[in-house]
C-alpha cells in the first residue's frame, strides 16, 4: 500500500465524510496501526475518537471480522484497554473455527460481478471456484506472502482475526513495514478529529481547568483583582482586551508548559513600542487587538484573540494525550 495516499484519503474522510464513513476509517486505521505493532498508537486514536464523538465503540467494529480481530489481538496482548469494554464479548474458539472456514472458502471469478440477488446466488454455486491466494497465505501463516498479495487496500481485519498470527503481530512482526509511520498516522488522524469535532471548552474557568488537567494537574495562581488589572493597564498605557481581562480575573498568569511559555500576570506584563508582551519568553504579543504567536520553527501565527491562542494550546495538549 502507498502509506501517503492512504493517510491523505483517511484524513480527508475524517474531515468531510458522513459520520459512518468517519467511524469506518478510524476503525480501519486503528487496526492498521495495531497490525504494525503500534498498539499504543491504535489505543490513542480510538481514545481520541471516543472523546471527540462520544459514539459507542462498537461503531468501530460493526463488521464481525473487525470485532473478531480486536478480540484476537487482545488475547495475544494479554490485556484490554479501557475502551474495549464497549466491545461485545466473543467465544474465541468459535470465532477461530469460523475464521478458519472463511480463510479456506473458495472464491469465484464471477463473485461481486452480479448485484446481490437470486441470480447471483445461483451463479455463486455453479461457477468455477478457486482458492483465494490472499486468505490462503493467512491460513498457512505466511505473512510475507500475504503482504506481497494484499494490494493497495490490505484487509487488516482478516489478518488480525487470524488467531495463530495475532501473537506475531502484537510482538511487532509489522508485515506491511508501517511501524515508523504509525505515530505520524495516528497524529494526523487525531488532529483531523479535533478539527472536525472541536472541544467545547466553555467559560474561562472551564478552559483554564481543562488546560491544567491536560498538563497534569498544575495549580494555577489566584485571580487578579480589578485594581491590579487597572494598575497594569495604566502602567502599560493600553486597555487590555476584555478576554484577556477575563483570563486575569480567572488566574493571574500561568506557569510554563513544555510546549507553551509562561503567561505573565498583571505585575509582569510589559509594553515595548506599543506592543504588549504577554509571555516569557516573549513569543506571545498583543498588537492591534490581535495576539501574535512567534515560533522560530513553525513561523508566526496571528490569533484573533487571547482566548483563541489558549484554545489552540488546549487542543494541542489534548491531541498529544
Amino acid at each position: 500500500m502507498d502509506a501517503g495516499e492512504y493517510l491523505e484519503a483517511a484524513v480527508r474522510d475524517v474531515l468531510t465524510a458522513a459520520e459512518p464513513r468517519v467511524d469506518d476509517q478510524v476503525g480501519h486505521a486503528a487496526l492498521l496501526l495495531a497490525v504494525a505493532g503500534a498498539l499504543d498508537e491504535a489505543d490513542r486514536l480510538v481514545t481520541q475518537w471516543l472523546a471527540r464523538t462520544e459514539r459507542p465503540v462498537a461503531a468501530l467494529a460493526a463488521d464481525p471480522v473487525r470485532a473478531r480481530a480486536w478480540a484476537m489481538l487482545f488475547e495475544a496482548w494479554g490485556a484490554r484497554p479501557d475502551w474495549a469494554e464497549g466491545l461485545p464479548p466473543l467465544d474465541l474458539d468459535a470465532e477461530e473455527r469460523a475464521h478458519t472456514v472463511s480463510l479456506r472458502r473458495p472464491v469465484s471469478d464471477l463473485e461481486g460481478v452480479l448485484p446481490p440477488g437470486p441470480v447471483a446466488e445461483v451463479v455463486k454455486h455453479v461457477a468455477p471456484a478457486r482458492p483465494d491466494r490472499v486468505r490462503t497465505a493467512l491460513a498457512e501463516g505466511d505473512l510475507e506472502l500475504w503482504a506481497s498479495l494484499a494490494g493497495p487496500h490490505p484487509d487488516v481485519a482478516t489478518l488480525a482475526a487470524t488467531r495463530a498470527l495475532a501473537p506475531a503481530l502484537v510482538a511487532g512482526a509489522d508485515p506491511l513495514g508501517l511501524r515508523d509511520w504509525a505515530p505520524g498516522c495516528a497524529g494526523a488522524l487525531v488532529a483531523a478529529l479535533h478539527e472536525r469535532y472541536p472541544p467545547d471548552l466553555g467559560s474561562w474557568p472551564e478552559l483554564i481547568a481543562a488546560i491544567l488537567r491536560l498538563r497534569g494537574g498544575v495549580t494555577p495562581p489566584p485571580p487578579a483583582s480589578e485594581s491590579a488589572i487597572r494598575s497594569a493597564e495604566l502602567r502599560l498605557g493600553v486597555s487590555l482586551p476584555e478576554d484577556h481581562r477575563e483570563f486575569l480575573r480567572t488566574c493571574d498568569g500561568l506557569p510554563a508548559d513544555v510546549v507553551f511559555p509562561r503567561l505573565l500576570g498583571t505585575a509582569d506584563l510589559r509594553a515595548e513600542d506599543g506592543v504588549v508582551v504577554l509571555s516569557d519568553p516573549a513569543v506571545l504579543l498583543l498588537s492591534s487587538g490581535n495576539v501574535v504567536e512567534v515560533d522560530p520553527v513553525l513561523g508566526t501565527t496571528v490569533h484573533p484573540s487571547f482566548r483563541a491562542a489558549l484554545v489552540q494550546h488546549a487542543t494541542l495538549l489534548a491531541q498529544a494525550t
